[in-house]
């Protein structure tokens, strides 16, 4: 990957809906030589898909919390990751290190679907103890490439 790849990705991440021809004159290149590159950055696994970026607010989900999960004792992290796959209002999963077995991100509508989805946590997922963080704030400070 070179300095090319990553200005591509750089305006990919901040725009993916932008034509080929915008992009190929941002980094000098003709259209067609900046798909083959996306193409390619494709095939290598740099670029996984495009996505939408959601306001979560204008959703209807304005609140959004940070819940950690320490597994009970006989619950396997297959079994966990499937089982949390069918609780609405879960949007990132993180398997981490530490006190904790897992880093949730959810958002809901209010404090009683963050209670549904911690007392869901421990009946349905083996969920035995979480810890909950309301976020304030999110801001996305960078891109992973700068």
């Amino acid at each position: 990957m070179d300095k090319i790849d990553r200005q591509i990705i750089e305006i990919l991440h901040k725009d993916a809906r932008i034509s080929l021809r915008e992009l190929g004159e941002a980094v000098h290149l003709s259209a067609n030589t900046v798909g083959e590159r996306i193409k390619r950055l494709q095939q290598q696994g740099v670029i996984s898909g495009y996505h939408a970026a959601l306001d979560l607010q204008a959703l209807g989900l304005p609140l959004q919390a940070m819940i950690d999960v320490k597994l009970a004792r006989h619950t396997l992290a297959q079994e966990f990751e499937a089982a949390i796959l069918t609780i609405p209002g879960i949007l990132e999963a993180s398997l981490v290190t530490g006190s904790y077995d897992y880093l949730l991100r959810v958002a809901c509508v209010d404090q009683g679907g963050l209670m549904r989805i911690i007392e869901t946590l421990r009946t349905r997922a083996g969920a035995q103890d979480t810890y909950s963080r309301v976020i304030l704030r999110h801001t996305q400070l960078r891109n992973p490439l700068q």
